[in-house]
């Protein structure tokens, strides 16, 4: 594990310019990689990398090249079987010195992070944005269009980010870059195929064996490591599945690591200790507490961009306790996406009976839904059964909707949008899958953008964050190949969630995991922003640098907060991403004040280059 970052082609620069820049963009990212540095600069290319030490302690450095030195790569992740293919995370960039020609891939599900930029013919890319960054050639400029996305959905979903020029390569493609040109192209993808196109027939007894089979694989291949091994146990039956599998496999009890709210309705940590107990784990558990304004800029300074899920906060505690102990641990992300999970799927399977009504009635609804108050009992239910399905699971999922976003955004910003629609590329996803059934559609959206633009990024984040390596062996792409060719209504079967993996898991953990209603990592953000982060909310968001701005309206912000802090209206999910949104502003875009967390100037070439010729 590791970051690496790299820049080719272009005007040529000398070798101690290329060094002090390619220097740069590692040191940003150290936090992913303390234990080693290492770099392979000519006049014109640069690649560098940052690792972490996992496996092969001694003789692992990189950059690696081949035997004559002329093809050169930096690599982020881990493959399970190296000894076969390419099965497990990974992002790395291989540049090929007789062809000049730079090859990059990014693994399947989007487990590890690639973004580039293109600037005068030369091509910059990094682990992470705040490396490219530091390149002299990257400016600060913040993209509107991801904006939108991220107003939208909590999170900007691939390819564009939160900056303007720089892209991040979406899993399961591969990149290409030659005199000057790049070319994408997708690998590997999720495939819902149609109950027809399923050969051969099983019944439920073959999809229950075969599953608890190809977990046990997974998880057996991600204990390889040469430093401790640990796994987040969060008492939900994906983190429970996982660490029942860890402890079948390893001769010794599994270190796990649980975090706890003080506020009873968020606190998992009673469900994390029964399966603590019953799987016989070394059981670490920490609960947090609301002392958090400086927490909520770190956050921020690791995620880049704006980001909207407020469960970055427990991940990123819990993987600074378990770097105590551990630096790999397995977790269970992925399950939900992968075997219908979430609330949102019976909901709109509930839904679907409206689609009866007459198209014209539904216009009608939907007209009506506009002219209602924001606040109005019933507003968004009238509105989101009026659509048509892809619509209508777009609105569910959406974090503001568009009449909300309308409200919010002057019409200055919404002109400078140009148009962007936000959810027509989730439209178009929503229509890929061949299958039938509706439930396929929603599993195929979900894995294509909020597993890697939400649930990924924000493992990969607060974990590398401190220097922690995370493993999420229920996405594995076998194990995914396989569920793909499970019936959907296994899946959700008589609106119960997950049926399929529950059978699956029977005697492995506690029935009282298996029977326990979905609880989600919550937390108990409307009381922070009441009391703890009260302060630094309404500094954040009426202070002078958000009304310079202008990129908000601030009578809509001002009526906003106001709701919540009267207790008209619980609007917490909007304040913390508008939070997030403006003091990612301030760090990354303003950069004031000029911290760690804004990051420090990035070096010149010409700076250098007078330095040198002095």
């Amino acid at each position: 594990m590791c970051g690496i970052a790299g820049f080719v082609g272009g005007e040529a620069r000398s070798a101690p310019e290329a060094h002090a820049v390619i220097q740069q963009m590692c040191d940003v990212i150290e936090h992913r990689g303390p234990d080693d540095e290492g770099f392979y600069v000519e006049a014109d290319v640069a690649l560098g990398m940052r690792r972490l030490s996992i496996i092969d302690l001694v003789t692992g450095r990189q950059p690696i090249s081949n035997e004559d030195g002329s093809i050169w790569i930096v690599f982020n992740g881990e493959i399970y079987n190296h000894q076969e293919l390419l099965r497990g995370m990974f992002a790395f960039a291989i540049w090929d010195q007789r062809e000049h020609k730079l090859f990059m891939a990014r693994d399947r599900v989007g487990k590890k992070p690639l973004h580039y930029a293109l600037v005068r013919d030369t091509l910059i890319f990094g682990s992470e944005i705040k490396s490219l960054l530091q390149h002299p050639m990257i400016s600060r400029e913040a993209n509107l269009e991801a904006i939108s996305d991220f107003l939208s959905f909590g999170y900007i979903p691939d390819p564009i980010t939160a900056f303007r020029g720089i892209l991040r390569l979406p899993p399961g493609h591969t990149f290409t870059f030659k005199n000057g040109r790049i070319q994408t192209q997708r690998y590997w993808d999720f495939d819902y195929c149609g109950e027809t196109e399923r050969r051969p027939a099983h019944d439920e007894n073959y999809y229950i064996e075969r599953l608890r089979e190809l977990i046990a694989e997974s998880v057996r291949l991600r204990l390889m490591s040469d430093v401790p091994l640990g796994a987040f146990l969060s008492g939900g039956i994906d983190s429970s599945t996982v660490v029942a599998m860890m402890a079948h496999h390893m001769g010794q009890p599994v270190k796990t690591f649980s975090i706890g709210f003080s506020e009873s309705d968020y606190d998992e940590l009673a469900y994390a200790r029964t399966a603590a107990r019953h799987l016989r784990t070394e059981h670490h558990e920490f609960v947090l507490t609301p002392d958090l304004c400086r927490l909520v800029e770190e956050i921020v300074w690791h995620h880049d961009e704006p980001f909207a899920d407020a469960s970055s906060i427990p991940t990123y505690v819990v993987s600074k306790m378990a770097r105590e102990h551990v630096t790999v641990v397995l977790s269970g992300d992925g399950g939900d996406e992968l075997f219908a999970g979430y609330d949102r799927y019976a909901a709109h399977q509930k839904r679907e009976k409206f689609e009866r009504i007459p198209s014209f009635v539904r216009r009608l609804m939907l007209r009506t839904s506009r002219l209602l108050p924001r606040s109005a009992y019933g507003k968004n239910f009238l509105r989101n059964v009026a659509l048509d399905p892809a619509a209508r699971y777009v609105d569910y999922i959406s974090y503001f909707s568009e009449d909300i976003k309308s409200d919010l955004l002057p019409i200055g910003t919404r002109h400078a949008f140009g148009g962007h629609d936000s959810a027509e590329a989730f439209r178009k996803l929503f229509a890929v899958p061949s299958s039938a059934d509706r439930l396929d559609h929603l599993l195929y959206l979900d894995a294509k953008t909020y597993l890697p633009g939400d649930i990924l990024t924000k493992v990969d984040r607060m974990t590398m964050a401190h220097s922690i390596e995370a493993r999420v062996p229920l996405l594995d792409h076998r194990l995914i190949e396989f569920v793909q060719t499970i019936p959907a209504s296994l899946k959700l079967f008589r609106r119960e969630p997950k049926y399929i993996l529950k059978k699956a898991v029977v005697g492995l953990i506690p029935q009282e995991i298996i029977n326990r209603p979905k609880q989600g990592f919550g937390v108990p953000i409307r009381k922070w922003l009441n009391y703890e982060l009260r302060e630094l909310l309404y500094d954040t968001l009426t202070g002078k640098c958000a009304r310079e701005r202008g990129l908000l309206n601030q009578s809509v912000v001002q009526v906003v907060l106001d709701e919540h802090r009267r207790g008209r209206r619980d609007n917490s999910r909007h304040l913390w991403g508008l939070l997030t949104l403006e003091l990612w502003y301030r760090a990354l875009i303003d950069r004031q004040p000029e911290t760690k967390f804004a990051g420090a100037k990035h070096v010149s070439f010409d700076r250098l280059a007078m330095g040198a010729s002095g």
